[in-house]
C-alpha cells in the first residue's frame, strides 16, 4: 500500500531536521568524510576550541588508507586550556593521522573578551594518531627454464610453493606461507625459455626478509603420464626420480625482501639442463634440481635481447649472460634466432654464445638496467661465429653427485663458462664437446653496426674443467689440441 501523504511529509521533515543537525556539527567540528576507493586525503571539519580545550575534528576514515584530518580551533579561549585531542585516521596503511583543532589561547576571559581580542584566538591543530600500520605484503611466483641437454621435454608437476623467513627452517616448522595448485600443475620447463613464464598465484605474509623456498612436486603415480618425466631426444616419456620432492620439496636458497603493502614478483629459475642426470645405463633419471631465486623487479629493463643466425636456432645453441664467470640466465633461441633473457639483475655481464660446431662468440661489457632494454643486435645482424671441429672431453668425478663444468680464460683475465658436462648419478662418467679454436669476442656497442669480432688467440684450445663436490672444488687444465686422456676426480 502506498504510503499516505502526511507520513510521506513527516518522513521529509524528518530527513531535514536530520540535515539542519549535521550542518551545525560540520560548523563545530563534525567528522571527516569517507575518501573513494583512492585513498586521497580527508578533512574533517573545524572543531570549537571552546572555554576547555575542546576535541578536534573526528575521525576521517580513509577508504583507501587516507588519513583523517581535525578541524582548526576557532573558540574564544575563555579558559585557554590546551589543545584538543587529534583525530585519527584509520585507513589501511599507515597514513599520518589526521589534524585537531586546538583549544583558545590564553585569554583575559574575566569579561567574556574572545580569544582574538586577548591573544586566546584558536590556533591550528594539534597533531592527530597515526593510522593503523599494514605489516602484510604479497610474493607472487613465477617459474621459468635455463636450455635443457638432450630433450625434447621436461615435465614437473607443481603441487605447492612454500617460502620461510630463515633458511634452516624444517617442513613441520611454523612461519611457512604457500601458494597450493589445485590439482597440481604440469608444466613443461622446456616451454618457459625467453621470457616467458609459469604463473603459479601469490599469498599474503607478513611483511620482512624471507631466506628459504620450497617447491613442492607431486608425487608420480605408476603409469604414464607422469607426474615428472623426461623425454629424451628421439625416445619416449620415462618417469622423473625426484628425491623429496614430493615430501619436504625442493629447497631453494633466497634472500626476499616483502614489504607491507606491496607485492613482491620471484621468478624460480629451474636449469633442467643441469638438474637432470642419469642413472648410469639403466635408461632412468634422477633430478638434482638446480633452481634460483630471482626477484622479478621491472617490466621495462632487466633484459637482454638479440639475435643469432637461423643455423645456430637449435636446441645445441646456449645464450647466457655471466659475470665472472658463472650464468646468471640462460636461455636457447627461438626458431627465428631471437633470444630474450629476463630478468637479469641490474650490473655488468659478458654475453657467451656455445653452439655445437661453432667457435665461442663473446660480448663483454653487456650493460643491463631496469629502464630499458640491452639489444645487442638486430636479425639483420645475427651472431654467427664461424664453424669449427669440436673437440670431446670425458672422465669421472666420485662421488657422482659432483658438478663438472669447463670454462676458459680470455686474455685480460675474464673468465668465461664454455661448457656444462651431466654426470652420471651411478657411475660419475661425464662428457664435453668444446670448440678448440680461438673464441671470438666483441666489446658491446649501443649500435650494433658497429659491433666488431676478434679471435682471442691467447684462449685457442686451452680450458679448465671444475669439478665440485658440497663446499670442495678441484680444477684440470686441458689442452683440446692435445687430444687429452680421461679427466678423473677423487673427492675424500
Amino acid at each position: 500500500m502506498m504510503p499516505s501523504l502526511h507520513h510521506r511529509i513527516g518522513h521529509l521533515l524528518g530527513w531535514l531536521a536530520l540535515a539542519t543537525l549535521l550542518f551545525v556539527l560540520a560548523a563545530c567540528g563534525g567528522g571527516g568524510s569517507s575518501t573513494p576507493a583512492d585513498g586521497g586525503p580527508v578533512i574533517g571539519g573545524p572543531s570549537n576550541g571552546g572555554a576547555d580545550g575542546s576535541v578536534g575534528g573526528a575521525d576521517g576514515a580513509g577508504d583507501g588508507g587516507g588519513a583523517g584530518t581535525g578541524g582548526t580551533g576557532n573558540g574564544d579561549g575563555s579558559n585557554g586550556d590546551s589543545a584538543g585531542s587529534g583525530g585519527t585516521g584509520t585507513g589501511d596503511s599507515a597514513n599520518s593521522g589526521g589534524i585537531g583543532g586546538s583549544g583558545g589561547a590564553v585569554g583575559d576571559g574575566s569579561n567574556g573578551d574572545t580569544g582574538t581580542a586577548d591573544s586566546g584566538g584558536g590556533a591550528g591543530g594539534g597533531i592527530g594518531g597515526t593510522g593503523s600500520p599494514s605489516t602484510a605484503g604479497n610474493v607472487h611466483f613465477y617459474l621459468a627454464d635455463a636450455p635443457s641437454c638432450g630433450y625434447d621435454a621436461v615435465y614437473v608437476s607443481v603441487q605447492k610453493v612454500r617460502i620461510h623467513a630463515s633458511g634452516s627452517a624444517n617442513d613441520g616448522d611454523a612461519g611457512w606461507s604457500e601458494v597450493t595448485q589445485t590439482p597440481p600443475r604440469r608444466v613443461d620447463l622446456l616451454t618457459l625459455t625467453n621470457g616467458v613464464f609459469a604463473d603459479l598465484g601469490q599469498t599474503s605474509l607478513p611483511a620482512g626478509k624471507y631466506t628459504q623456498i620450497r617447491l613442492v612436486l607431486a608425487e608420480n603415480g605408476s603409469t604414464p603420464p607422469f607426474a615428472n618425466a623426461v623425454v629424451p631426444t628421439g625416445g619416449s616419456e620415462t618417469v622423473l626420480t625426484v628425491p623429496s620432492g614430493g615430501q619436504s620439496g625442493l629447497k631453494v636458497n633466497a634472500d626476499v625482501d616483502v614489504v607491507a603493502g606491496k607485492t613482491t614478483n620471484l621468478v624460480l629459475d629451474f636449469d633442467a639442463c643441469k638438474s637432470v642426470v642419469r642413472r648410469g645405463n639403466s635408461g632412468q633419471f634422477n633430478l638434482q634440481p638446480v633452481i634460483t631465486a630471482i626477484p622479478l623487479a621491472s617490466e621495462t629493463g632487466l633484459r637482454v635481447t638479440g639475435y643469432v643466425a637461423p643455423a645456430l636456432a637449435n636446441p645445441s645453441t646456449h645464450v647466457s649472460v655471466q659475470f665472472n664467470g658463472v650464468p646468471v640466465r640462460s636461455t636457447v633461441p627461438e626458431p627465428t634466432g631471437r633470444f630474450a633473457l629476463y630478468p637479469v639483475p641490474s650490473g655488468t655481464y659478458d654475453l657467451v654464445v656455445t653452439s655445437a660446431g661453432r667457435v665461442t662468440a663473446v660480448v663483454t661489457g653487456l650493460p643491463v638496467t631496469a629502464t630499458a632494454p640491452t639489444v645487442v643486435n638486430s636479425a639483420g645482424r645475427p651472431l654467427d661465429p664461424p664453424p669449427t671441429s669440436d673437440r670431446g672431453i670425458s672422465g669421472s668425478v666420485n662421488p657422482p653427485s659432483s658438478t663438472v663444468r669447463a670454462i676458459q680464460t680470455l686474455s685480460g683475465g675474464r673468465t668465461i663458462e664454455v661448457g656444462w658436462a651431466p654426470v652420471d648419478t651411478l657411475s660419475g662418467a661425464f662428457a664435453f664437446s668444446l670448440s678448440p679454436d680461438a673464441p671470438i669476442r666483441a666489446v658491446y656497442a649501443p649500435d650494433p653496426a658497429v659491433l666488431t669480432f676478434s679471435p682471442d688467440a691467447s684462449a685457442a684450445g686451452n680450458v679448465i674443467v671444475e669439478a665440485t663436490s658440497v663446499a670442495q672444488m678441484k680444477t684440470r687444465a686441458v689442452d683440446l689440441f692435445a687430444s687429452p686422456g680421461p679427466v678423473t676426480f677423487t673427492f675424500p
